[in-house]
This record gives structure tokens, C-alpha cells and sequence, in this order.
């Protein structure tokens, strides 16, 4: 496994699949958000693409959240709405993507990571692909990604989730509640699924596609501004004491 953190896009056929890592359970800097956001608008004008995967390395983590060094380096106001507002972006570019987002969940989804799930159109999961969301915890709360996770499994599983910030979820739960599409015993099963179901879906009329994307994120136009006003919310939140103090207790464990 590297030691440096990437974003990379392949393209096979009419399939881009854009993976992310980094070292600390596949978390997020900003910069790492910046390059995410990129990677999927700048599909948007590449008109033989006709779906997106969405994935990460490795085998553990789908993705553990915000990267806790970048959190506990945040001294104002600005600097703390700039950084969520880096998964503000990530989530608007995928609901305003022209194209499908099918996502690879293979391992445990922590805080930003359920956004990122919760985000994709369609999702294919893994049994060890538990989540949590574990941001009151640390004193703040899931408020940017909170619209994309309530549109998928709805307000009084979200209160289940956020307010047991502390136990993580089964895959089971997740597919259940419909964050997840499907289920499988290990990841060489979802792939073989995810591959099949991919190849043909790419094969589909795209403009039909790229329609019913635009059906699937009816009444979301507000997110543009929703989600930059609930990045300041946690840009506010992580400045007090009680987030310090528990950003850095979780570091110690």
C-alpha cells in the first residue's frame, strides 16, 4: 500500500472509476476534498463516460471522515467553514454530476465517509463495510452531510445513528435502512457483481441516464447554499474546547 495519498481516474469503455487514498484509513485533507470534487466534475464533460465508480484502496476503510490532524489545525471561523465546506463540495458535484455514481463500499465509513455513500446513486457494500457516525463525539455534528444521508435512509434512522455516536452500525443495518443497494459476503463477490451491473448500465442510452439523475435529485436544489451554511456550523463547532479536547483524545487512543 503507498504511503502518499491520491486521487486518481481510469477509464474502460464507458465506465470512469475514480478511487481515493490515504494513509490514515483512506480520511480526508482538504486538499485530498479539492481533488475529489475535481475528478468528478471534470467527468462531466467527457461524453464517453456514461457512469462513474467511486471507490477507495485497501481493504479495511472505505473511508474514515475528516482527517483529525487538519481538524485540530483550524484556528478560525474561515478556516473551519473552508474545510467543511471541502465536503460541501464533494457532494454537490456528485448530485450535480450528468452521471450515474455507483460506489465500492468494502470496509468501515466513518462521519464524511456515510456522506460519501449516501451521496452515490447506487451502492454496492461489503459485510465488514460497518458505519458509524461519530461526530457528536468529538463535539460537532454530521450537519453538511446530514441532507444527502437523511435523503437515503430518512430523519428517525439518522437520530438512531447520530445520537449513538459512539457504536457503529452493521452493513445489514446500512442496507436495510437503503444506504446500501447491496450486500455481499466479501469483496470478491461485489465485484464481481458490481462489474456486471456496471458494464450494463454503461451500456444504456446516456442522455436517459443523465434524465434520470436529474429525477433521482429532485428538490436538492437548495444544496448549493444549504451545504456551505452547515459547513460553517461545524466550522464554528470545532473551534470550542470540548472539540479540541476530544480531537485530541481520540488521537492518544
Amino acid at each position: 500500500m503507498e504511503s502518499t495519498s491520491y486521487v486518481t481516474t481510469t477509464i474502460n469503455e464507458h465506465i470512469a472509476c475514480v478511487e481515493f487514498y490515504h494513509p490514515a484509513s483512506n480520511s480526508f485533507p482538504s486538499t485530498q476534498l479539492a481533488d475529489l470534487t475535481n475528478a468528478i466534475t471534470v467527468l462531466n464533460t467527457n461524453k464517453e463516460v456514461h457512469l462513474i465508480v467511486l471507490k477507495s484502496a485497501g481493504e479495511k476503510a472505505f473511508c474514515a471522515g475528516a482527517s483529525f490532524d487538519e481538524l485540530l489545525s483550524i484556528t478560525n471561523l474561515e478556516q473551519g467553514k473552508q474545510f467543511f465546506s471541502g465536503f460541501a463540495n464533494v457532494i454537490n458535484a456528485m448530485r450535480t454530476s450528468n452521471k450515474i455514481i455507483i460506489g465500492r463500499i468494502q470496509g468501515k465509513t466513518v462521519g464524511g465517509g456515510v456522506g460519501l455513500a449516501a451521496a452515490c446513486d447506487y451502492t454496492f457494500a461489503t459485510k465488514n463495510a460497518l458505519i458509524k457516525l461519530s461526530e457528536l463525539a468529538i463535539g460537532i455534528g454530521p450537519f453538511v452531510i446530514e441532507p444527502a444521508v437523511s435523503r437515503k435512509i430518512g430523519k428517525p434512522a439518522l437520530a438512531e445513528m447520530t445520537l449513538d455516536a459512539e457504536n457503529w452500525k452493521s452493513a445489514e443495518w446500512a442496507f436495510n435502512n437503503k444506504l446500501f443497494t447491496h450486500l455481499f459476503d466479501d469483496a470478491p463477490q461485489m465485484d464481481e457483481a458490481l462489474e456486471k451491473f456496471a458494464e450494463k448500465l454503461s451500456n444504456y442510452n446516456p442522455e436517459a441516464l443523465h434524465e434520470m439523475k436529474k429525477v433521482l435529485w429532485e428538490g436538492t436544489e437548495n444544496w448549493d447554499t444549504l451545504l456551505k451554511e452547515r459547513a460553517a456550523i461545524s466550522g464554528k463547532l470545532v473551534l470550542s474546547d470540548f472539540t479540541v479536547k476530544a480531537l485530541n483524545a481520540f488521537k492518544g487512543m
